[in-house]
Order: C-alpha cells, then structure tokens, then sequence
C-alpha cells in the first residue's frame, strides 16, 4: 500500500474512494456538468487545453469534451479503480495516477481546476494544492467547491476530518498578485434541470 503524507489521502485512494466512484455516476451528471461548464466557459476564451486536479472517473472531463472536442485534456486521480474508468474512456492525453500533494503534471494547460476536491484536503496541505493547480495553467485557474467566509470542518457521511468549507479562491488570490477574478456563480441542489452539490465556483485568470 502507498505511504501517504495525509489521512485524506489514504481514505480516498482506498474503499470509500470507490464507493465514492460508484455512487456519483451517470448521463445526469454529466448533463449537469455540461450546463455548469457552458455557463464557466462563456467568461473564457480560446481554451484548448484543460487539466482536472481530482477527476474521479472523468465526468467532468466528459461534460468538457462535448463543449471543447478538439482540446488537450489532462488529469490528475488517486483512486486506482477511477483511474482505470478514466482510461478507459479514452479522452484524456496525460492521466496521472498519483495523490495531488505529489503530482507533477508534464504539461502546462490553458485550464486547471478543481471540483469538489479541495474540500477533502488536509487544509495544512491547501498552500501546495494551489501551488499545482497555479503553475499548471498558462491562464484560468477554476475552483467548484463548498463555499465557507471562514474555514469549518464539517461531518461527511460518518467521518470526521474529511470535508472543510472555506473561502478557497479568496486565499489563491491573496497567494497570487497576479491572479484576477473573472466571474463566480452558485449551483443549487434543487436546481430543476440541472442539479449540483450546492457549489459555488470561481473562475480566475492570470
């Protein structure tokens, strides 16, 4: 079994993280994430490259092939078991299968972002997290989390030390001078069309 640095890590590489896998799955999600995605790209132009931190078995990456089929997609997974899915599909260029505390993508990506991962970091680990998803981008930076003015942990299905809300883009753009908000929305669970997980996403440029 891998060493992890963090107890985070350990949990989502393992069972829960493929329980985790088969629960959230489906054409509903990625219909969901295409209709998310069409409102994020509308504030973006000529993105041709795109790299997901935390891609689970690709739904994301999914809903992004449809809006961008020509460009690069990368990702970055630790659960062996979604890795495999992710290969299968066959979308991405450059999966890596490794914790995000250790990745090193090979590429640079007009996009890096992140959806419902940040929340499941070891927040002493977050500085490095946004370090990654920073030097992998040449422009936007994206974060689609759970929304919080101050950091607050939580209980996430039975667990403890799993989930923490906070003001995730607030502190990168605190980290980066040159980083700018582009725009920011909130997705409702009890949207009638398209529901998500009552995320707030914002999207940031260099």
């Amino acid at each position: 079994m891998t060493a992890y640095r963090t107890e985070q890590e350990a949990f989502w590489s393992g069972e829960f993280g493929d329980e985790y896998s088969i629960r959230n799955t489906g054409a509903g999600w990625v219909a969901a994430n295409t209709a998310l995605f069409t409102k994020i790209l509308a504030r973006t132009s000529r993105v041709e490259s795109v790299i997901e931190f935390g891609a689970n078995i690709g739904l994301n990456l999914q809903a992004l092939r449809h809006l961008l089929p020509e460009a690069r997609l990368g990702a970055v997974e630790i659960n062996a078991s979604a890795v495999a899915t992710l290969r299968g599909w066959g979308g991405c260029e450059e999966i890596i299968h490794d914790s995000i505390l250790n990745c090193e993508p090979t590429n640079t990506y007009d996009l890096s972002f992140t959806k419902g991962v940040l929340i499941h970091i070891n927040p002493d680990e977050l500085a490095s997290v946004y370090e990654r998803l920073y030097r992998s981008s040449y422009r936007y930076v994206l974060v689609v989390e759970y929304y919080n003015p101050s950091p607050v942990e939580i209980p996430y299905r039975g667990h403890s030390g799993r989930l923490f809300k906070r003001d995730f883009a607030g502190e990168m753009l605190d980290m980066y001078s040159d980083l700018r908000l582009v725009d920011y929305g909130f997705v409702w669970k009890r949207d009638p069309n398209f529901p998500q997980d009552d995320a707030t996403w914002f999207l940031m440029e260099k």
